[in-house]
């Protein structure tokens, strides 16, 4: 059942105008296909003027996962993280939109719910009245393709209907649902019955209302996610940890400690994540025992947390990860420790400057030349001789910086090669 998916490819690539008859032939052909293959024509078919986002087969789950990426550059460091969005498609023809309202019934979720995504993005009138019906539809199948056209549709009128959804629907699907488009939303009002939805009895419905309050960003939301940081489920005890992390607030470190001792190490590593976005120095301390975590991923994160923290308190802690068995996490250290740009770092990061891992060395030589002490000054001259030419590099940079000399040479690059993903 490939051929629905090779003609929207075919018509994608040549990317003529979306006509109706195209939209209905395939999804008239969709409707027989094979599950996998509906979701990617699908995609295909709505990648008109933005990204298809979500997965089709789940809305309820879209939570991006956070991937720091430590990448220090002298004059300058940061970190990676980059998530697709959806965005509004073009105008479609009036009898493109009459095509897919045409199949918003239908009896296949799958092309039903590429309808549902294709109006909802497109909007205007009898959008909004359109997919309310649906949500009100005594099938089950039809309420949750209301939900997740209200959700694309992002009206704010849409916030009292799916809250009753969310609260009173019997079927999981469509709370789950409801839930996402609350989040999609995006609007203060539905905190209230989000956190009612995380003592759902269904744990995609917890999963997927955690997410939502993570995207509404509001400091309301940390306590009733501190509940759910207690969850029997695992999945929704890390996205409680990440929607935390996007809310920012210092209110949530204190929560976050708990999460630390979480048995399961991606929480522990989610928990270190969310305290390097929240950047309070009261992390600090939270972060310590994960410093010396069995599990590595879980010591980067924390390593990483500690250079976004930027506080001089994380300097004794990070100076002495530098001493931690793997090179990965000595090359976040001395990147932390230049994030952090503390005089008290100067001496442990010397001492690095001779570690067996060329990654170390130079980001430790980087690192010197973000605090700018003249007593690294030994150190780096000596490093100026490594084997290495990034070693060489970095230290003659870092020298310059020291010395404040105009800098006329292309400035060096250090990129420890990890990335982390709680």
């Amino acid at each position: 059942m490939l051929a629905p998916l090779l003609a929207v490819l075919l018509v994608v690539q040549n990317r003529p105008p979306l006509d109706s008859a195209t939209v209905t032939r395939v999804l008239s052909q969709l409707k027989t296909s094979d599950s996998t293959v509906c979701a990617l024509a699908g995609e295909a078919l709505t990648n008109y003027g933005g990204f298809w986002g979500w997965g089709l087969s789940d809305p309820g789950m879209p939570m991006p996962r956070p991937m720091p990426t430590p990448m220090p550059t002298p004059g300058g460091g940061g970190v990676g993280f980059h998530v697709d969005m959806p965005h509004k498609n073009h105008d479609l023809d009036p009898a493109v939109v009459r095509a897919f309202r045409g199949f918003m019934r239908d009896d296949n979720r799958c092309v039903r719910n590429i309808s549902a995504r294709a109006l909802g993005r497109q909007g205007g009138s009898g959008t909004y009245d359109l997919f309310l019906s649906l949500l009100r539809d005594s099938r089950a199948d039809l309420r949750e393709t209301g939900a997740l056209g209200l959700g694309e549709l992002e009206d704010s009128r849409s916030i009292t209907p799916l809250s009753d959804a969310l609260s009173g629907d019997e079927s999981p699907a469509v709370r789950l649902t409801a839930a996402w488009a609350l989040g999609e939303i995006e609007e203060k009002v539905a905190i209230d019955a989000l956190a009612r939805a995380l003592s759902d009895r269904d744990a995609g419905v917890r999963r997927t209302a955690a997410w939502a309050l993570g995207e509404i960003e509001d400091k309301r939301a940390v306590q009733p996610l501190s509940v759910a940081l207690k969850d029997q489920s695992l999945d929704v005890r890390i996205v409680a940890v990440w929607a935390l992390g996007e809310i920012e607030d210092a209110s949530a470190v204190s929560v976050l400690t708990t999460a630390t001792k979480d048995r399961e190490p991606r929480v522990r590593q989610a928990t270190a994540w969310a305290l390097g976005e929240i950047e309070s120095a009261q992390g600090i301390s939270a972060l310590e025992p994960l410093l010396r975590d069995p599990n590595l991923e879980v010591r980067k994160t924390a390593i990483w947390a500690l250079g976004e923290i930027e506080d001089g308190a994380a300097v004794t802690p990070a100076a002495a990860a530098l001493k931690d068995s793997d090179p990965d996490v000595r090359a976040l250290a001395a990147w932390a420790l230049g994030e952090i740009e503390d005089d008290r770092a100067v001496e442990p990061l010397v001492a690095a400057l001779k570690d067996s891992d060329i990654d170390v060395r130079a980001t430790a030589a980087w690192a010197l030349g973000e605090i700018e002490s003249p007593r690294a000054r030994e150190g780096l001259v000596a490093a100026q001789q490594d084997e290495a030419g990034s070693v060489r590099r970095a230290a003659t940079w870092a020298l310059r910086q020291i010395n404040d000399d105009e800098d006329e040479h292309p400035r060096v690059r250090v990129r420890p090669s990890v990335k982390v993903k709680p």
